[in-house]
C-alpha cells in the first residue's frame, strides 16, 4: 500500500486544477480524501510520491486526467431518489407533453440526466416513462445521460447492477423492468433491453465551454450537482443548461439546491422543480 503523502503545495496545485477542469470545489479540508483516493492511482502506476504523480498528470496528461477525476468525484445516486420528482415527472410533466403533442406524429419526449453517475436516474426516468407509455401507447422517448467519469458511465451502459440497488423499486416494476442473471447463485439484475435501448450514455465535463449536443429537451435532471460549486460556477452551468431546456420544459434541481438568485427567466412550479416559460406556438418542438 502507497504510504505516499499530500503536502500543501501539492494539494493546492492539485486542488486549482480540479475545480478548474470539473468545477468541484476542493478547500483544505478535504486534503486527507483526496490523498487517500490519489493513493489509489499512485498504485496503479508504481509511483512511489505525489511529486511523481503530479510530474506524470501534468508532463504526460492524456489517459491519467481522465482516471484522476474517476476517483476524485461523488458518484451518490439511487432508483427513484428524492421520488417527488418523478411523481411530478408522471403526473404532469408526460401528460402535458401528450396533450400538446396531439396531431403531431413525430413527437418524441426528450430527457437528460446531466450528471448520470451510474445510470440509476436515467433508468427511473425511463421506468417511468415506459410506464405512461402502456396506457399511452402513441408515446415514445428518448434519454441522454452525461457524466464526467468514464468509470460510472461504464456501468450506466451495461446497466447490471446488484440486486439490493433496486430494492426502491416497486415489487411490479422490477419484474416489468429488470432481469435477473441466469446463474441463479448470482445477486445481480439487468435494465431490460426496452429501457437500455432508449438510453445512450456519453462522457461529457459540464464545466466545457460548450456541449457537444444538438438535441434540446423538454426535461432536464441536474441533481445533487451544483452544491459541489462556487456561486459563479453554479450560475455558468445553470445559463447553458437553460439554453438545451426548450420552451415550456422543465429543470429539475437536488433538494438541497435552489435557483434564488440565478437570475434565470423560469418558473417555479414544484420544491426544486422549475419550467421554462412556453414562448408561444411550437411548445414542445425543438
Amino acid at each position: 500500500m502507497s504510504s505516499a503523502t499530500l503536502n500543501d503545495g501539492q494539494f493546492n496545485r492539485l486542488s486549482r486544477f480540479i475545480e478548474g477542469e470539473v468545477g468541484i470545489k476542493m478547500p483544505p479540508g478535504k486534503r486527507i480524501m483526496l490523498e487517500s483516493r490519489l493513493q489509489k492511482r499512485l498504485r496503479a502506476l508504481a509511483l512511489t510520491s505525489f511529486d511523481d504523480y503530479l510530474q506524470h498528470v501534468f508532463d504526460h496528461e492524456g489517459d491519467e486526467i481522465i482516471h484522476m477525476i474517476d476517483v476524485v468525484t461523488t458518484n451518490k445516486t439511487d432508483f427513484f431518489r428524492e421520488a417527488d420528482h418523478f411523481g411530478f415527472l408522471e403526473d404532469h410533466v408526460l401528460p402535458e407533453f401528450l396533450t400538446r403533442e396531439q396531431g403531431s406524429r413525430t413527437g418524441v419526449f426528450k430527457a437528460w440526466s446531466a450528471a448520470s453517475s451510474t445510470g440509476e436516474e436515467a433508468y427511473t426516468m425511463g421506468i417511468v416513462m415506459a410506464e405512461f407509455r402502456r396506457n399511452n401507447p402513441r408515446f415514445d422517448f428518448r434519454i441522454l445521460g452525461t457524466d464526467i467519469s468514464t468509470a460510472v458511465l461504464a456501468t450506466a451502459r451495461t446497466a447490471v447492477y446488484p440486486v439490493h440497488r433496486i430494492d426502491p423499486v416497486a415489487p411490479e416494476l422490477r419484474k416489468r423492468y429488470f432481469l435477473r442473471s441466469r446463474d441463479r447463485g448470482s445477486e445481480l439484475v439487468r435494465v431490460k433491453p426496452e429501457l437500455r435501448q432508449r438510453a445512450t450514455f456519453h462522457r461529457m465535463n459540464l464545466m466545457a465551454p460548450h456541449f457537444p449536443i444538438r438535441d434540446r429537451f423538454h426535461a432536464i435532471f441536474c441533481r445533487n450537482v451544483i452544491i459541489y460549486f462556487e456561486r459563479p460556477r453554479q450560475a455558468e452551468l445553470l445559463r447553458k443548461l437553460y439554453q438545451y431546456l426548450l420552451p415550456g420544459g422543465y429543470l429539475f434541481l437536488g433538494h438541497s439546491e435552489t435557483l434564488a438568485g440565478m437570475d434565470l427567466p423560469v418558473e417555479s412550479v414544484a420544491p426544486t422543480v422549475y419550467r421554462r416559460p412556453d414562448e408561444g406556438e411550437g411548445l414542445f418542438y425543438g
